[in-house]
């Protein structure tokens, strides 16, 4: 669920939203190049809630309170920051954010998955995804379960849910037209793919397999055989 976004960035999805972790550098070239990350990746930080690991930087009300408003005018809200510094936490507490986060219980640990085809990065989850639960990653996500309502996937590349599909997915976020969705039972909350919205179509008889992707700038479902050669 990590993803190597900078190489003094690193973003992982956490139960309360997202959680940036600051390399080392100078404090006002960092929060530029973070800003210029957001931007590019404009649609996945959206609405987010932020927490920064900023690490030993010594941060004052003025550097934090600028940022949270930066951020702010992006839509994003910087709920959180940890700090090795005593002088950056004080600072948080008084602008009122926290400064811990809670401990994500072992269930939700994601591990890579060895697709055996070179530069194809993935991760695999083999639990159901309950509400509230939110997974960001920079490759391809294969869930082996369920995917509920008020659980939320973003991925890079595509998404494979070996399962029923209820949740919020955006597949290619990044951009990417050839990402696909696939599910046992295809029944999304809202579904993406890159800069496209599905429309949610009417219900149907018996639920069937399906597999969403991009034909002429919309998404399309169509059935989908998990056996079949591609």
């Amino acid at each position: 669920m990590i993803e190597d976004v900078h190489s003094n960035f690193q973003i992982k999805g956490i139960r309360d939203g997202l959680l940036v972790t600051i390399g080392e550098g100078k404090w006002p070239e960092l929060q530029e190049a973070l800003m210029r990350q957001i931007e590019r990746q404009s649609s996945f930080f959206k609405g987010a809630k932020l927490a920064l690991d900023v690490g030993n930087h010594i941060l004052k009300a003025a550097d934090l309170g600028s940022l949270r408003d930066i951020l702010s005018e992006q839509g994003i809200s910087l709920w959180a920051v940890i700090s090795n510094s005593p002088t950056t936490e004080q600072t948080a507490q008084v602008l009122g954010m926290a400064t811990r986060l809670s401990t994500p219980r072992q269930e939700r640990t994601i591990r890579p998955l060895d697709t055996n085809l070179t530069g194809e990065n993935a991760v695999l989850v083999q639990r159901t995804l309950r509400s509230g639960f939110k997974l960001s990653h920079q490759g391809h996500v294969v869930v082996i379960g369920d995917v509920n309502p008020g659980a939320e996937i973003i991925a890079a590349g595509s998404v494979v849910v070996w399962g029923k599909l209820r949740g919020v997915v955006h597949a290619g976020v990044d951009g990417n037209n050839m990402a696909v969705v696939c599910a046992l039972e295809l029944d999304p909350t809202q579904l993406r793919i890159a800069g496209q919205m599905a429309v949610s179509p009417k219900k149907r008889g018996k639920p069937q397999h399906e597999i969403c992707r991009l034909i002429n700038g919309q998404v399309v479902a169509e059935p989908w055989n998990p056996k079949a050669k591609s």
